[in-house]
């Protein structure tokens, strides 16, 4: 058995890194740590860099598709991982699960018409919604600060709003980017029972499907009834599981014909045709080879998650973790504080020297936040929480007359 040091800091940088290259880009200080993008710091399963080699090796790179080797590894996934009966004809290939999202949207709905999210949420979906032009419907959900789980949706709104704007569609982040729920089967079934009584269009972003923690469990919506297949687009990657991000491969699961050839068409009105050839490789390895790797790696992020847990409740007590059920990505409440996000901001960035995502922009729900990305080694979550737990007493040790004008920058 191969054992995973995802203790080694890899140096990205001069790499085309989205995260690390190009903070001038974002208008952020050279000398942040960003931990901000979902990507991982990690190196992939060596398998998978052995068949992007042997691949391009070949040295001709034409149109490719998924041939029934590939097509088999992704049923073998999802029947294993998930416990979900797939086809091979329900598969269909984007360049990513958000592109998949906008071409539902657009296959599923016509301009004007409301589109619902359970706010706060990963932000491309309002862009998916708004930049096609349809409506977006917020269903908040329902903060419960010293509950475990803390968030829980809000079914009595949801079906209220569904009928009163006369929803579409529906988009589903499972698990949940960036609270962090892993629904249970109670919860998305009570959520698609409505759904399914509505007429409602289910998309579910299952994108980070992979990571689960503790004796938790992660649900493929459409596997729950039978009826739920024939209103359902899963959407699938390796990329969050595997770091393949800049392969540019989703699949997309569709089991109903009508729904498949809908979705099939709008994609094809794009002109995309053939997926990466790169990312077809790396994902049939991932799924042939990754298993281990992904036990590890869930088992190294558990320990980060308590590392920070620790951390929290001995140097940072107004800061609440929200118990993270799922996904690389930690939400962390700040609102004891009483800053506004430029505040918090501003304190963190330059102050703290860290480059996290600011919860306001998933949704203003999220004002207070941040989300943080924890897919990195130990060494790299020791040293920005204690840059944090610095900037953050420095700021409390000021009196209230420094703290106005230390703020006046922020503002």
């Amino acid at each position: 058995m191969t054992t995973y040091n995802f203790d080694r800091e890899i140096d990205r940088y001069n790499t085309s890194c989205l995260k690390y290259d190009f903070k001038g880009r974002y208008n952020k200080p050279d000398d942040v740590l960003p931990m901000w993008v979902a990507d991982m710091d990690f190196f992939v399963p060596e398998e998978v860099t052995d068949a992007i080699k042997k691949r391009a090796e070949h040295g001709v790179y034409g149109y490719t598709i998924g041939d029934e080797a590939f097509f088999d590894s992704l049923v073998r996934w999802m029947k294993i991982r998930h416990g979900y009966e797939t086809e091979k004809d329900w598969y269909i290939q984007t360049p990513g699960v958000v592109f998949g999202l906008a071409m539902a949207v657009r296959a599923f709905t016509n301009p004007g018409d409301a589109v619902m999210v359970q706010t706060p949420v990963y932000y491309p979906f309002y862009k998916s919604i708004e930049n096609n032009g349809r409506r977006i419907v917020k269903n908040p959900l329902i903060y419960e600060r010293d509950q475990t789980p803390a968030y829980r949706m809000d079914y009595e709104l949801l079906e209220e709003d569904i009928v009163k704007n006369n929803v579409k569609l529906f988009i589903l982040c499972s698990p949940h980017n960036p609270v962090g729920r892993v629904w249970t089967k109670e919860e998305l079934i009570r959520l698609g029972d409505i759904l399914e009584k509505h007429k409602v269009i289910m998309v579910s972003d299952e994108i980070h499907m992979d990571f689960v923690f503790g004796e938790r469990k992660h649900h493929v919506f459409a596997s729950l009834k039978p009826s739920y297949e024939s209103f359902t687009i899963t959407c699938t990657a390796p990329s969050k599981t595997f770091n393949l991000a800049g392969l540019q491969l989703s699949n997309l699961i569709v089991s109903d014909e009508k729904l498949r050839n809908e979705l099939k068409r709008e994609i094809a009105c794009t002109g995309y045709a053939e997926p990466n050839i790169f990312g077809l490789v790396a994902c049939q390895a991932s799924y042939d080879y990754g298993a281990e790797y992904l036990e590890q790696l869930i088992s190294y992020l558990e320990g980060n998650i308590a590392y920070i847990k620790d951390f929290v409740a001995n140097y940072l007590p107004k800061v609440k973790v929200v118990e993270p059920e799922g996904t690389y990505l930690l939400w962390l409440d700040f609102t004891e504080y009483g800053y506004s996000a430029k505040e918090l901001n501003y304190i963190l960035l330059n102050e703290a020297k860290l480059w996290f995502n600011s919860g306001d922009i998933f949704g203003p729900e999220g004002e207070g936040f941040e989300r943080i990305n924890i897919a990195t080694s130990r060494s790299v979550i020791e040293r920005a929480f204690s840059q944090m737990a610095n900037a953050l007493d420095k700021y409390d040790a000021l009196a209230v007359n420094e703290r106005i004008e230390f703020l006046k920058e922020a503002n």
